[in-house]
């Protein structure tokens, strides 16, 4: 039997009395990042299973606007590792996927149909968006389940201009993230997260007691990780200097635009966003 209230402490660094904790949960309380991965390949058969746990996610009005792309080449693999430049350990990585937004196959079926498709907007981007990342949520669950480890990777949106390309993705897709996935070599420590008085509201939002609460989880993180995680970001902006907490290292990334030609690549994959 699980100890609830370990799991509930170590992920909020906080005793949450009254928590109960089911067995049949607890393993998504203990859910950790593995950026560390085993020569060990993983098996077609079983990764194709995780695949079909991932497309049993909920789908806006059953749509299912979503891809994955599965990568087992090294040398490709590695060629966006070296394009991200600060992750050289996707490369070790035996399966990348990309997952996307994919708008392309509903444009086909309204054409398919003899139909126009009437639904080109800021909506229809967020519902790929949406679906794509319940998706690989699922997937990440059904992985860890079995005993891989997974890490998603935001900064294949950095560099959009070459993964697209890269995987042949036509006008109306576009990579949302990607994911590492493999046999873990070690597990990491559990991150520490927000208390629930911060992340969950009770029938209307209230963040009146916010920076309150923000300064006592900033020091109840620093006292567990005395380095930020992740290391101070934008250094090249801002000093860096010991000290620093999650909320301050949050807004020194925060500050500094990124991304910033998303929209405008988005609607050269025929997105109108309007």
């Amino acid at each position: 039997m699980a100890d609830g209230q370990a799991l509930l402490k170590a992920r909020f660094g906080m005793e949450l009395p009254g928590v109960e904790v089911p067995d049949v949960i607890a393993p998504l309380l203990d859910r950790r990042v593995v950026r560390r991965y085993t020569d060990q390949a993983v098996p077609d058969s079983l990764l194709d299973a995780l695949l079909a746990a991932a497309q049993s996610a909920p789908a806006k009005s059953d749509l299912q606007q979503y891809s994955v792309v599965v990568m087992r080449d090294a040398p490709r693999i590695k060629q966006i590792a070296d394009w991200i430049g600060t992750m050289d350990w996707i490369a070790t990585a035996p399966v990348f996927l990309i997952w996307c937004g994919d708008m392309r196959r509903g444009q086909l079926l309204c054409n398919l149909h003899n139909m126009p498709h009437a639904n080109n907007n800021l909506d229809t981007f967020l519902n790929t968006a949406v679906d794509c990342s319940l998706a690989m949520g699922q997937f990440m669950a059904a992985a860890e389940a079995v005993g891989l480890g997974t890490c998603p990777i935001s900064y294949v949106r950095s560099h959009i201009e070459r993964v697209s390309p890269l995987l042949g993705l036509p006008a109306g897709v576009y990579p949302v993230a990607g994911l590492t996935v493999g046999w873990p070599v070690f597990r990491r420590p559990v991150s520490m997260r927000l208390p629930p008085s911060i992340v969950v509201h009770r029938e209307r939002y209230d963040d009146v007691q916010l920076e309150n609460d923000i300064m006592t989880y900033d020091d109840r993180r620093r006292d567990r990780e005395p380095v930020a995680p992740g290391g101070l970001k934008n250094n090249d902006v801002y000093p860096p200097r010991e000290g620093v907490g999650w909320s301050e290292n949050v807004a020194r990334q925060l500050s500094v635009p990124e991304r910033f030609g998303f929209a405008a690549y988005l609607r050269t994959k025929g997105f109108d966003l309007a």
